[in-house]
């Protein structure tokens, strides 16, 4: 892929030896579900190469995460988890500006708690960092529309659509071309002048 491919290359992994294989063979970013938790060599492996770190919050392991997820705090808490991650990060040198912050969607999350997050995306910007967000086809979708994966497209650009108008940066999709169309139209709003 990296002969084929000028764009950046990220792998989903929390395990240190397969990052350190996928940045061997031109990975450029580590997107890690357990934003450095799981693997204590990750941080070190990332910095070691200079790479991107996506580190995402979840509540929980996945055998588990989904079994009555609870909060005192919901956006607190992911503020202070991925606080916690970023300083993780930092400590093994990799760089600031290397990293990107994900709150997670659907890992440890209940239906409301996502929908709480998207509406409260603005408050990840304490972080600093840039937010991905990935919405596509998940499941609390579902619970919504009452639809399988396959008929969520719409219900995913909504939902991607009001994510980057709060905040998001960043978003993780099935359907690039419809989403690209979406956020062409969503972009032309919010840079139309006032009349």
């Amino acid at each position: 892929i990296r002969k084929e491919v000028k764009l950046p290359i990220s792998i989903d992994t929390y395990k240190a030896e397969t990052a350190k294989a996928a940045l061997d063979n031109g990975a450029d970013i580590i997107n890690d579900i357990s934003a450095l938790n799981a693997d204590k060599k990750m941080a070190k492996t990332i910095s070691r190469y200079k790479a991107g770190a996506v580190l995402m919050h979840r509540r929980g392991i996945p055998k588990n995460m989904q079994k009555n997820p609870e909060y005192q705090s919901l956006m607190e808490e992911i503020i202070e988890y991925l606080n916690k991650s970023i300083a993780t990060a930092l400590e093994a040198g990799v760089g600031f500006e290397k990293i990107i912050v994900d709150p997670g969607i659907g890992f440890g999350k209940t239906l409301e708690h996502n929908l709480e997050i998207i509406k409260s995306l603005a408050q990840l910007k304490i972080l600093g960092r840039p937010v991905l967000i990935g919405l596509s086809r998940k499941s609390f979708l579902g619970k919504i529309t009452n639809q399988g994966p396959r008929e969520r497209l719409s219900s995913t650009i909504s939902s991607n659509c009001l994510a980057v108008f709060n905040g998001a940066k960043i978003i993780r999709v099935h359907d690039v071309q419809e989403t690209k169309q979406a956020f062409t139209v969503l972009d032309r709003i919010l840079k139309c002048p006032a009349q």
